[in-house]
């Protein structure tokens, strides 16, 4: 049976049928969820892919929070359902409070579009299960304000918890920890910024993305009621 993929599209999403293209390079269906349907019905899995949902008016992710899928996306998870935010997905899942942290301007306000180099730093994730820990993966990043951050309280919390999925190796936006991607306690909600996605295909530069996205297909094949 196949696994589906469903990726949720905001007015001012762009990265939707990257992740389509993505993860039906790697044998799975993906669906596109319009951001008014109230439902996520019928698929595996759920991404919230990369750009500027509601055109990041007042901040990122702020508006897209409240549209009706999100609650939706937020019952699937807490039914034990895998949910990843990429880049502006990331951005909504800490603005919805399924995330732990927030994401702040690049130091130096800089945009950066760039390839970087992440450790992975705990397999409990949905998104890195099928991984190796201190594995160093090279992945596309394309942001603004991708600068994870949280109070000292917040961090104590999530490394403790072994919460901190990614790190990068070089901290290219000031990030806090260098920290490149979290979970939530139970490990199936990811938020990251940089785009696996984009990483599936030598032709794309790395196909580093791979374990990532196979991570999330695996996972979602085995809690996918049968």
């Amino acid at each position: 049976m196949t696994t589906t993929v469903g990726v949720v599209q905001f007015p001012g999403s762009n990265c939707e049928q990257d992740v389509i293209e993505a993860v039906g390079t790697l044998g799975a269906g993906g669906r596109l969820l319009w951001h008014g349907d109230a439902t996520v019905d019928g698929v595996d899995a759920v991404v919230i892919a990369g750009g500027f949902a509601h055109g990041d008016y007042l901040r990122p992710g702020a508006i897209a929070r409240f549209s009706p899928v999100m609650d939706a996306v937020a019952d699937f998870a807490r039914s034990g359902g895998p949910v990843v935010g990429v880049c502006n997905g990331f951005q909504v899942l800490t603005e919805a409070g399924m995330l732990p942290g927030a994401l702040r301007k690049n130091e130096g306000l800089r945009f950066l579009c760039t390839t970087v180099e992440l450790r992975v730093e705990s397999t409990r994730s949905v998104l890195t299960s099928s991984t190796e820990q201190g594995a160093v993966l090279r992945v596309p990043i394309n942001h603004f304000e991708g600068a994870y951050t949280c109070d000292t309280e917040t961090l104590a919390r999530i490394e403790a918890e072994d919460q901190v999925v990614l790190r990068y190796v070089e901290n290219p936006n000031g990030s806090v920890a260098d920290i490149a991607g979290v979970s939530n306690e139970a490990g199936n909600v990811v938020g990251l910024m940089p785009h696996p996605e984009r990483a599936v295909s030598e032709l794309l530069g790395s196909v580093d993305g791979v374990p990532l996205l196979q991570s999330l297909l695996d996972r979602a094949a085995a809690v996918a009621p049968r």
